[in-house]
């Protein structure tokens, strides 16, 4: 599971964004640069450790010992939760996992050294294990 080895600051503020930012295009990290194929985001979620790790694993089993997989995205913005049966107020809860907080256009995902049908098969079912809706880039 992806996590930060150190944070200066274990909670973050809130940041609430409108749906006009979120949909805001990604202006970095939205092109190959290691793959032949990769996986990019069309619609903003949150990305969470699990969820990466889950699609990892995936694109590791597909690719075998002759591919490579690169993970554009990490998780290092904290998610607080209070715990259970906690009234209102007393403060903000701690630290529960960490999330990645992606716009549109953001590639996280590329892989090579395997062809171009088992990439795309492999992207796919990658994707499935995401929260958002992707699509399949090519070189």
């Amino acid at each position: 599971m992806l996590f930060p080895k150190k944070v200066k600051h274990r909670k973050w503020q809130t940041m609430r964004k409108s749906q006009a930012q979120l949909m805001r295009p990604e202006t970095r990290g939205i092109t190959l640069a290691f793959g032949s194929y990769g996986l990019k985001a069309i619609k903003p979620a949150r990305l969470t450790s699990n969820q990466i790790e889950a699609a990892r694993k995936v694109l590791s089993r597909a690719t075998g010992k002759s591919g490579k997989v690169w993970i554009r995205v990490f998780p290092d913005r904290p998610v607080t939760q209070k715990a259970a049966e906690v009234g209102m107020g007393k403060g903000k809860g701690d630290p529960k996992f960490f999330v990645f907080e992606v716009r549109p256009g953001r590639m996280l995902f590329e892989i090579d050294g395997i062809e171009e049908e088992p990439a795309r098969d492999a992207l796919r079912r990658a994707a499935s294990k995401l929260p958002m809706k992707t699509t399949v880039i090519v070189r």
